[in-house]
């Protein structure tokens, strides 16, 4: 079968650093789905992966986690799919990548692909998706519903993570949302999305938001460039605030937040399948109930721009874009 992978870390300006390439068919386990694909998207962490995994002499590291596809067979133990569904989801750091005509994927991070999109708007989810969720709902304990009347800031508002998470913060709770954007495109996307206000974290943030009158910043989302901003954040936190983050930012003075009785939180969407922890299918019934919220009109796709098939040039144009950051939403290749 066609996929894309590369065989060294190298910089995306090299032609080498993705390579197309044929490779064995993947056959399912017992709880997998082997999944004929037919969209992805690129996320910062598949630049990641690409610059520090080496795969055996003379294989390859295929990458790519979001993925939106057919069932193509089943495993013996698989009961939540059968072949000829459509699916949405974003797969396992510890297995084979997406970026494959076939791709095997234990069912249980596995969701039904919204009937009111295309592959390629599908594909812009599921990652995004599920670290959104995770990160307000099981990370930093914000309560679904209409009764908190707090502020939540999210740093990073245009990116893939936060362009859903305005949505999701917006139709499932009461808080206030500020998102950060620095350019006019990226202010009037979080704007178009659903944020209350936008603030330029390019310039002070704190007197941005003071001027703005609002309820307490007892929520904030650090999604980006942590540690450029963390002295900022830590001063804007309402006493007994939380701060969730989802990027790698070298140590921070965490004693920052001490006197404020502030928490710090850690998310990571790939834990559940790393560990294969007992909660694992957790991450199916989120992308089911994502599922329904769009086709019910309630959210919608952060799908930017298509990079056209899922070739090693097209996928390293992506690359190239994601590590500019001057991405907006999410980025799509389609078909083969």
């Amino acid at each position: 079968m066609k996929a894309v992978g590369h065989q060294q870390p190298l910089p995306i300006e090299d032609e080498r650093s993705l390579l197309d390439c044929d490779v064995p068919k993947p056959e399912p386990g017992p709880r997998d789905i082997r999944v004929a694909i037919k969209a992805v998207s690129v996320n910062p962490i598949d630049t990641k992966v690409r610059k520090r995994a080496t795969p055996p002499a003379g294989g390859y590291k295929i990458l790519g986690y979001d993925a939106a596809g057919i069932v193509d067979t089943v495993g013996s133990e698989v009961t939540l799919f059968q072949p000829g569904d459509e699916v949405f989801y974003a797969g396992s750091l510890v297995r084979q990548g997406t970026n494959a005509e076939f791709h095997v994927v234990d069912e249980r991070i596995v969701g039904r692909k919204p009937r009111t999109l295309s592959f390629a708007e599908a594909a812009a989810l599921p990652l995004t998706s599920i670290t959104a969720w995770e990160l307000m709902f099981d990370r930093m304990g914000i309560a679904q519903g209409k009764a908190d009347n707090r502020t939540l800031l999210i740093i990073g508002g245009a990116g893939g993570v936060g362009s859903i998470m305005i949505q999701l913060a917006r139709k499932l709770t009461g808080l206030t949302v500020i998102a950060t954007a620095s350019r006019p495109e990226t202010i009037e996307w979080c704007l178009d999305l659903g944020a209350h206000h936008v603030v330029d974290h390019s310039q002070p943030m704190k007197e941005q938001i003071e001027k703005l009158n609002l309820p307490p910043v007892a929520w904030m989302a650090s999604l980006t460039a942590t540690d450029q901003h963390f002295k900022a954040m830590a001063d804007i936190l309402a006493p007994q605030g939380v701060i969730g983050l989802i990027d790698d930012p070298p140590p921070l003075d965490i004693t920052l937040i001490k006197f404020k009785a502030g928490s710090l939180r850690w998310e990571s969407m790939f834990t559940r399948s790393t560990f294969q922890t007992p909660d694992m299918v957790a991450q199916h019934h989120l992308l089911n109930r994502v599922a329904d919220m769009i086709d019910a009109g309630e959210i919608k796709t952060t799908l930017d721009k298509v990079f056209g098939k899922i070739t090693a040039s097209n996928l390293r144009a992506a690359h190239a874009t994601i590590e500019s950051g001057k991405s907006i939403g999410k980025i799509v290749l389609e078909g083969w």
